[in-house]
């Protein structure tokens, strides 16, 4: 139990300092971006003495390292500024937009969990005989099959031809109409599930082989404990302890794919967002998605971690 209080406090103080430099990475970066945002901010028919003036009051005369500690007072605040000429606020669009990611991320987390785990525990149970080779191929199809292609396929197959699913559209509140919601959702989920899944499909057959291969499972069988409760009670629970340490960085990934997928599906995310905010030259708004998306792709692996350290006690034992 010390040490696994020891390694979470190590991931909890390193988490700040993740923050930070992913905060100033981002701060630095769009720091070169040409758009003045007073021009943006007051339009094209503002005066010179209004664009300076609006300069001197947000600050953006101010040297580099003023205007980062002024912009990170602020984010420590929740405020990531304001864009647009009626200075709507970022913070207040992005909150609209977030959870519409989130949700979508995860269901396609979720569509690629239950598509890998029975898929790549079989290809191991059956390894190098045809169900193995098959699933093989599927799962390098779908690593090699880009989400924005897929998606694209899939309207036109649910959407134009069958006229299933919409691609388009209003999205309902889960709670308000859950069948409508998923109808909605689960096309734009399904196309940013299947590259996941495919690599997970690998990631577990190579966990599962070898734990099969282990001294302890031919002890069991040996001992005549039949094979599907060894694989059900041991070897499968084993080896998804690899897979887990890999699906942090599959949830980034899934998290920057639903920006693009979101564009494609017309779905109010964080992908509307950032296209907003490129189209009217909105710097702002640009870096607050991208510093948010940076913040919770962190917090997410931080929580991965801590959930890697439970149930993995060899870990622990360290």
């Amino acid at each position: 139990m010390n040490n696994l209080i020891r390694l979470v406090g190590r991931r909890l103080i390193a988490l700040p300092v993740m923050v930070l430099g992913v905060t100033f990475l981002v701060f630095f970066l769009m720091s070169f971006s040409k758009i003045d945002p007073a021009y943006s901010a007051l339009g094209e028919g503002a005066s010179s003495e209004a664009l300076e003036a609006y300069r001197e009051e947000h600050g953006l005369n101010n040297p580099w390292f003023i205007k980062f500690v002024t912009f990170l007072g602020q984010l420590l605040q929740g405020n990531l500024g304001t864009y647009g000429a009626n200075r709507a606020s970022v913070a207040e669009r992005i909150s609209e937009a977030f959870p519409v990611t989130l949700e979508l991320t995860f269901i396609g987390l979720a569509i690629a969990i239950l598509i890998a785990v029975p898929l790549g525990v079989l290809a191991a149970l059956y390894r190098d005989k045809f169900g193995d080779q098959l699933i093989r191929v599927l799962s390098i199809t779908a690593i090699a099959t880009p989400s924005f292609w897929l998606a694209v396929l899939l309207i036109l197959l649910f959407s134009f031809n069958l006229n299933l699913l919409p691609a388009s559209g209003p999205l309902p509140a889960f709670s308000a109409d859950p069948i409508e919601y998923l109808r909605r959702m689960i096309l734009p989920a399904f196309a940013l599930a299947v590259p996941v899944a495919g690599s997970l499909i690998r990631i577990i057959r190579t966990a599962m082989v070898e734990e099969l291969d282990r001294d302890y499972v031919r002890t069991a069988l040996g001992a005549g404990i039949p094979k599907r409760v060894v694989v059900a009670r041991n070897v499968l629970r084993n080896a998804l302890i690899t897979p887990v340490t890999v699906l942090g960085l599959r949830i980034g990934y899934l998290m920057g794919g639903a920006v693009v997928i979101e564009v494609i599906f017309s779905l109010p995310g964080m992908g509307d967002v950032i296209l907003q905010g490129v189209k009217s030259n909105q710097p702002t708004l640009v870096q607050g998605v991208v510093i948010v998306v940076a913040l919770a792709f962190i917090i997410i692996n931080i929580i991965v971690d801590m959930l890697y350290l439970l149930i993995n006690p060899r870990i622990r034992a360290v």
